[in-house]
């Protein structure tokens, strides 16, 4: 009897330190009050289960969150009223352990309103910022101890598209540091355009590209997120109103984008009101997912080794609204933040096909609108 207790013992021991190295996974609730916190969870590797671990509840309405890339700090939407008159904030976290837990740093003006987006460039030394309802974008500096100083550069975008509801003037949605930390480019969905900014990380120094400030999108595309493939030279952009992805080579040299391909991301016979948001590329580069919102699915495409995209097959996000895409950094799990539906769905990924299957039941949370991996 005393071997099996202490066999017993032993085994929630081992279970216990196993879980305790698991990763730990942010997700932002875009909520005003106590239920708008972040929440972190821990991830099983094993088997793709999220287990709830702190709540972080000092923010407002924490739309887009991002995490340094020595996963000291964390950097959040804070907004006292979203999309308002006043502008946002960013505000800064101390990762505190392995525990989910976070202690506030300081927050600085996003310098415009409905902030949507934030990036930590590869030094951790620039936080960037896209303003959607001001159509703008910013850079702040990261101080020593992982607090924010104020915006060291702003450029307030111009122009408009055909839209005539979405695109009456620039909404800034996106903006995403390049893989080898010398551009940012931000995607506008009001004026189809991929704006290209030169980045100088150690001041936090955004100004516009002399080459070729920015890529002309298709008119009514309505550009929301991208994302560069893991070789560094594609870049592909998820178009909110036009419901497709397009397909640019990069230059790492002069930041210009030369557009190769655009697809759609919805059913050829689907006839109803959807809007893409996120996309996101596996580690080994094969395959690519993009949110619909309205059809509620994820699109799986493989990705050949010219970089052109073929539609695999489009799955039910197992929710409404799916918002946001996690890839864990072993490319086995996608996560999907399905924010109207009010839970995170966790899949397994196919190495072979890309095809997704769901481990086991959403879990639920409030309005999630980001997910973030901390390793």
């Amino acid at each position: 009897m005393r071997n099996l207790i202490l066999f017993i013992l032993c085994m929630a021991t081992m279970s216990a330190s196993i879980h305790a190295d698991d990763p730990v996974v942010f997700v932002s609730a875009f909520k005003s009050g106590e239920e708008g916190a972040i929440h972190a969870y821990r991830f099983d590797l094993r088997n793709g289960q999220l287990k709830l671990l702190h709540r972080t509840t000092d923010v407002e309405s924490p739309f887009f969150i991002d995490v340094s890339p020595d996963g000291k700090f964390l950097y959040a939407i804070d907004a006292d009223q979203f999309g308002g008159d006043e502008n946002e904030f960013v505000a800064s976290y101390a990762v505190q352990g392995r525990d989910g837990k976070l202690r506030r740093l300081n927050r600085q003006s996003a310098r415009g309103t409905a902030s949507c987006y934030l990036d930590v460039d590869a030094t951790g030394r620039t936080v960037v910022v896209a303003n959607y309802s001001t159509g703008s974008v910013a850079a702040l500096p990261v101080q020593d101890d992982g607090s924010l100083g104020q915006a060291a550069s702003f450029v307030q975008h111009s122009g408009s598209s055909v839209d005539p509801k979405r695109q009456t003037g620039p909404y800034a949605h996106s903006i995403v540091v390049s893989p080898d930390n010398r551009f940012a480019l931000a995607a506008d969905l009001g004026i189809d355009k991929i704006l290209i900014y030169r980045l100088g990380a150690a001041t936090a120094d955004l100004t516009p590209n002399h080459g070729q400030p920015f890529a002309k999108l298709s008119p009514g595309s309505g550009p929301r997120h991208l994302v560069f493939h893991p070789n560094g030279r594609n870049v592909y952009v998820i178009n909110e109103l036009k419901n497709t992805v397009t397909f640019f080579v990069y230059s790492g040299d002069t930041g210009m984008l030369n557009q190769q391909q655009e697809i759609s991301t919805l059913p050829q016979d689907f006839s109803g009101t959807s809007h893409t948001a996120d996309l996101k590329i596996t580690p080994n580069g094969k395959f690519l997912y993009g949110t619909n919102r309205g059809h509620d699915s994820i699109a799986i495409f493989s990705i050949a080794d010219n970089g052109r995209l073929k539609l695999v097959s489009i799955e039910p996000s197992l929710g409404k609204g799916p918002q946001n895409l996690l890839i864990t950094p072993d490319g086995r799990w996608l996560l999907c933040a399905n924010m109207p539906g009010n839970n995170v769905a966790v899949f397994a990924i196919n190495a072979v096909t890309g095809g997704l299957m769901a481990t086991a039941d959403p879990v639920s949370i409030p309005m999630p609108s980001c997910i973030r991996w901390l390793d």
